[in-house]
């Protein structure tokens, strides 16, 4: 088979340099694949764990609710309005609820741990969430959408500051 013609000395380096590249990239593969893995030790294995806690997701969800009303009160107390208040603490619900139904799935002493379960509790947490915000005009009369959306914003990004805050305090242990 006859290869196109070279219009420019550029054109052949750039082909001898992918060559190159792949040639190398294929010694590296084969010098990963013969690296040795090796079980940790059980001092080793306490170590990591100790390094990096678990952080519990009944904790993470209480810290959410926690959160919620506290940032309902600061709604009330800034608007005087209960409709803001009620607002809020429905947002509260959105993000709870659901939550707690996913971790009970996902966690709870019947939960089978596989992949198909935590999609399909997932998949359940979303539908109850959007179920429950679809309701939102129903439920409450007349509804507060700045503090409910706020408030669900902020009640979702409690899990972030939780993450964040045991990284830090686990940085800091060692």
């Amino acid at each position: 088979m006859q290869q196109p013609p070279q219009h420019n000395a550029a054109a052949g380096q750039g082909r001898q340099r992918w060559q190159t590249f792949e040639e190398s990239d294929l010694d590296d593969w084969h010098k990963d694949a013969e690296t040795p893995v090796r079980p940790l030790t059980r001092s080793e294995a306490q170590a990591l764990i100790a390094k990096h806690p678990r952080v519990s997701v009944w904790r993470v969800i209480a810290m959410q609710a926690a959160f919620g009303v506290l940032v309902a009160l600061v709604w009330g107390a800034l608007t005087n309005r209960a409709e803001a208040v009620l607002s809020a603490l429905y947002a509260v619900g959105v993000v709870v609820l659901p939550s707690l139904l996913m971790a009970r799935g996902v966690f709870g002493p019947n939960a089978g741990r596989s992949v198909g379960g935590l999609l399909f509790w997932e998949v359940a947490k979303l539908g109850l969430s959007g179920a429950l915000l679809a309701l939102a005009p129903v439920v409450l009369k007349p509804v507060d959408w700045a503090a409910l959306l706020v408030t669900l914003i902020l009640c979702l990004k409690v899990v972030v500051v939780v993450l964040l805050f045991g990284l830090r305090r686990s940085k800091n242990s060692v």
